[in-house]
């Protein structure tokens, strides 16, 4: 009699077992009630509120349609697959990656927006390759297969570098990365626009065309050397001429590129080229044509202004001819300023400063300024000196006497 109540606490250890485990696994905690009613243990639509937007996988589009059973093949529904191609056969065959999502929504397969999301890829659509057919690039054996040919440009366009001729791209060697100078964004190769920016194509080399400086085939053998090129237009110079001036062909001391050569500007810092100096042609100095031997004084320019100077006679008088002791290089060499002057008398300062206009006032006799006169220049008269002197010691009313007792031009 003892086995019957061991058999029963067995069978209700078994019925308590049951009850605990769920068919949707052990894992599963949500309530029974949120899809189950008394009415039975099939799904209960009128009662069903299960969130399925907290999944991984929220029920978008197409898939508010489709029955649960579809996705959830056991009643255990973490074993149920979130990714598209788990339960999506890939018609492109791995050719574009496993996300679908990338084009595709759960809306529609259909896709309307190629163009913005290849932008997004390796290679994005610009210029002609916006209007291209996917086929003529993606050449697949099947049209839902888009295999990469690559995304360098010369692995569709290598006949067109192979065939071009003006210039030619073998034999000249060059980067079969066209974006070097066909912009990607361009409707047709003409609009080539190689970076230059090594040798700057301006001014007077806007124009030119690439056969101009590349004479050969291979265009890495052209010089940026300017003579390379120019030799002709340094030998033809006569204004001056540079090759009897022995001027060096680094054009660019004198020269920018400015079409014509000009303006030219030569450092002339040696001797700078300003007042009366700034507008004289080069010939002017550079007699000749001889530019090395040219001197720097003044008077080995200016020997006949120097001797046909009359106020005063430089010759006469024997000035000397370091001309800048009195002059400037102003046009027409005034003002002129002899500053020794005020060490014997002061004449640009003190009382006589701006007293006088002309060198003759003072030194009527032009061929000697070691005559100078006083009582010609000032508003005086004989009989008032006469008068202001009375009692002084040596007083005459002649230039000499004045010199003597007014050596600096003041009245004490």
């Amino acid at each position: 009699m003892r086995i019957l109540p061991l058999m029963i606490m067995f069978f209700l250890l078994f019925l308590a077992k049951q009850k605990t485990e769920s068919p949707h696994g052990s894992a599963f905690k949500v309530s029974c009630s949120t899809c189950h009613s008394s009415k039975g243990w099939q799904l209960d639509k009128e009662i069903y509120s299960f969130d399925h937007g907290k999944t991984k996988l929220p029920l978008l589009g197409q898939h508010k349609e489709v029955d649960c059973r579809v996705c959830h093949t056991s009643l255990v529904f973490s074993q149920a697959k979130t990714e598209c191609n788990q339960c999506h056969n890939d018609v492109h065959q791995f050719t574009v990656g496993t996300d679908c999502s990338r084009c595709h929504t759960p809306v529609s397969w259909l896709v309307n927006n190629i163009t913005e999301i290849h932008q997004t890829s390796r290679f994005p659509l610009l210029g002609a390759h916006r209007s291209a057919d996917c086929y003529v690039c993606h050449k697949s054996e099947s049209q839902a297969r888009f295999d990469v040919p690559g995304i360098n440009c010369v692995d569709c366009h290598r006949q067109n570098y192979l065939a071009t001729a003006s210039p030619n791209h073998v034999e000249a060697g060059f980067s079969e990365d066209c974006s070097t100078c066909h912009p990607v964004n361009s409707f047709e190769w003409a609009g080539a626009g190689f970076n230059h920016n090594f040798f700057a194509l301006v001014q007077g080399h806007s124009t030119a065309k690439c056969a101009d400086c590349h004479t050969t085939a291979l265009y890495s053998d052209a010089s940026p050397v300017c003579n390379t090129c120019h030799q002709q237009d340094f030998t033809a110079a006569v204004n001056p001429n540079h090759v009897a001036s022995n001027f060096p062909t680094t054009c660019e001391n004198c020269h920018t590129l400015s079409p014509g050569w000009r303006p030219a500007s030569f450092d002339h810092s040696r001797f700078p080229l300003t007042l009366g100096h700034s507008t004289p042609a080069c010939l002017d100095c550079h007699v000749g044509g001889n530019y090395s031997t040219t001197p720097t004084d003044c008077f080995a320019c200016h020997a006949n202004n120097y001797n046909n100077s009359t106020n005063p006679n430089h010759k006469t008088l024997a000035f000397s001819t370091t001309c800048n002791l009195c002059h400037t290089t102003n046009p027409d060499w005034k003002p002129a300023t002899f500053t020794q002057h005020d060490a014997k008398f002061p004449i640009y300062s003190g009382r006589h400063r701006g007293e006088w206009n002309s060198c003759v006032q003072c030194h009527p006799v032009a061929a000697s300024y070691a005559q100078f006169t006083c009582i010609s220049c000032h508003e005086h008269n004989k009989t008032s000196m006469d008068s202001r002197h009375r009692g002084e010691s040596g007083y005459s009313y002649d230039s000499a006497a004045c010199f003597r007792c007014h050596p600096k031009g003041n009245s004490d």
